[in-house]
């Protein structure tokens, strides 16, 4: 439908504001896509992490757990738990006008740790989640994103709403390093995955700039 121009506007006036109007808006750049992998251990909520703050239905590949996988995977922490991930979960967020955040979770067994590779392939960073309960699951997540030198940050899922260690007790036990952000979140609520995810990206913008950082040294 095309609006008139008014009888007392200038010559050319209402072409000239309509014409600013479209490139304001033709001229607006799309939000940069940022790649974030979601990644630990079984059980520790990566699925709810994605579901939380996704602004899309989150794309997920659950599948029921057989009683043979429920003898291999430890559930006496998470005992509701009756699916688990195969694949991968995907969902995104946009932070502003100017950052979109794809997020790509893996999925947590052993067995299908050959997906990481691919789901980690062009990403910013990762966030590894940890349940203090269950350490020794985490091992292999802060591992991998230590050899491939991406930057991550640790964030410890608060199940009870409570933290029942220390987060200096949590950081000598998985032995990461000082300078690897080490947080609190809880994975059902969107706020607090939002900062979480925050503190990822400022961490790899961190990890840019002091790569970026001339070499003093003769």
């Amino acid at each position: 439908m095309a609006f008139e121009p008014s009888p007392s506007a200038p010559p050319g006036r209402a072409a000239t504001s309509q014409a600013s109007s479209t490139e304001g808006v033709e001229g607006r750049r799309p939000p940069l896509p940022v790649k974030i992998v979601i990644a630990g251990g079984f059980g520790v909520g990566k699925t709810t992490t994605v579901a939380s703050i996704s602004e899309i239905r989150p794309l997920t590949t659950e599948a029921e757990m057989t009683s043979v996988a429920a003898g291999v995977d430890d559930t006496s922490y998470v005992p509701t738990k009756k699916t688990t991930t195969v694949a991968m979960d995907f969902g995104c967020v946009t932070i502003d006008e100017s950052l979109k955040l794809y997020l790509f979770g893996t999925p947590g067994q052993d067995r299908f740790g050959f997906m990481w590779d691919d789901l980690s392939q062009g990403a910013l960073g990762a966030l590894v989640i940890v349940d203090c309960r269950r350490l020794d699951d985490c091992y292999p997540a802060v591992d991998y994103f230590e050899k491939l030198r991406l930057p991550f940050v640790v964030a410890v899922n608060l199940f009870d709403g409570s933290l029942p260690v220390g987060l200096s007790t949590i950081r000598w036990a998985l032995a990461i390093e000082e300078a690897t952000p080490l947080v609190t979140f809880d994975a059902r609520e969107k706020l607090s995955v939002r900062d979480a995810l925050l503190s990822v990206l400022d961490r790899a913008l961190e990890r840019a700039r002091a790569g970026s950082q001339p070499s003093t040294g003769s």
